[in-house]
């Protein structure tokens, strides 16, 4: 018997069941269909002991101290700065688009008001955008959405920039000053040993409340196992059946690519492969972006490896990233989220049961926050269901 089911054992379902085990001593069971902990924020050492992430990167940041606080009881942290460029037109841009770019885009030195006044010329006068193309033409204007945005969009998303909700594009920021950094959180950093080990000792306090098992989809546990309270934090259309029809996620392929020393100093290069940390392929190829982690983790091996993410449709074969964020879906949503309302004993929780494009930061808060208005009251006993 388990006062709580958690399924998922990514950053929603960890941060949960750390706090009922060790806030309530509840005795939990995590499942996962996937082999390991972490869920898309699992990383792990490739062939030459480069610490990789395996589902794409993950750029830690806050501007909550009371989350480092949280976390710092898991993991030292490695401080960083995550450089993106975008590489169109046969050349390296900096990324987002800040005053750099216009002096790129110039060929000369610029400032900030020359920068602002051509913003304000080629602005599309648009007061209130209905979707990503209406918020960039209104940000920026044509030329930059062409070069940047419209063309990373329709390879992320496989859909016209104009279907999707504003904050798809309106997550990236727009500078008029020479700052290039990626985001704006004050606090940037990665665990120290890594997510993984970061994980492990998040479960590691639990002790004996806590039951994992990897590998295996919580149907097959579901209906033989008793249990109190069910934390659910898989697509919230697939715990319902898809009885309203079903939300679109996108899923992502990475390919891998390895380089020992040897390699790297046959094309004439040490230490690292290409010259940014993340660089944004816009207007060619089939990948939007490529991945070298070791220029934040400055990890101290002459190895390195770069993960290229090519965007896909959602399947049954492969799994979901991203909600989509159409108005059919956000509608559709609304009918699921109606439902989960009124289940008993049944908490959604995270980017996949809440239909939310959530930054890990804000997975956490969620999380947390979810606990302390749901739980927290709870007597420190077993689920009075199991009593």
């Amino acid at each position: 018997m388990y006062d709580a089911l958690v399924v998922g054992a990514g950053l929603s379902g960890l941060v949960m069941v750390e706090r009922l085990c060790t806030q309530l001593g509840w005795r939990c069971l995590l499942v996962d269909r996937r082999e390991h902990l972490g869920g898309n924020c699992y990383d792990a050492p490739d062939q030459n002991g480069v610490l990789t992430h395996i589902y794409g990167p993950h750029y830690f940041r806050t501007d909550s101290p009371e989350l480092v606080h949280y976390l710092s009881r898991f993991t030292a942290w490695h401080k960083t700065r995550y450089t993106v460029r975008s590489f169109t037109e046969g050349k390296y841009w900096s990324f987002p688009v800040n005053l750099r770019t216009f002096e790129q885009l110039l060929g000369r030195e610029s400032c900030q008001d020359e920068f602002r006044r051509w913003l304000d010329e080629h602005r599309v006068p648009i007061a209130d955008p209905k979707n990503s193309e209406e918020m960039m033409l209104a940000s920026v204007g044509e030329e930059l959405y062409e070069k940047f945005f419209k063309g990373y969009t329709k390879k992320q998303w496989c859909k016209e920039p104009r279907d999707l909700h504003p904050s798809v594009c309106g997550r990236i920021p727009i500078r008029t000053t020479r700052d290039d950094s990626y985001v704006d959180e004050s606090f940037q950093a990665l665990p120290a040993d890594g997510y993984t080990a970061m994980f492990q000792r998040m479960v590691d306090t639990c002790g004996d409340n806590l039951e994992i098992r990897l590998g295996v989809d919580f149907r097959e546990v579901k209906d033989t196992t008793a249990f109190g309270h069910l934390i659910y934090t898989g697509p919230i259309d697939e715990y319902f059946h898809a009885c309203h029809g079903r939300l679109e996620y996108r899923s992502l392929r990475f390919e891998v690519e390895s380089f020992s020393s040897r390699s790297l100093a046959q094309q004439g290069k040490s230490g690292v492969w290409q010259p940014y940390l993340q660089v944004n392929y816009p207007n060619s190829g089939q990948y939007t972006r490529a991945v070298e982690i070791k220029h934040a983790t400055n990890q101290e091996t002459p190895h390195t490896n770069v993960v290229r993410e090519y965007p896909q449709e959602y399947t049954q074969d492969n799994d979901p990233y991203y909600p989509v964020p159409t108005d059919r879906n956000l509608m559709l949503y609304k009918k699921y989220a109606a439902m989960a309302e009124i289940q008993k004993g049944v908490t959604f929780l995270g980017r996949l049961a809440t239909y939310a494009y959530l930054n890990m930061d804000q997975a956490v808060a969620q999380a947390l926050r979810t606990f302390d208005a749901k739980f927290a009251s709870c007597t420190k006993r077993r689920h009075p269901g199991l009593a």
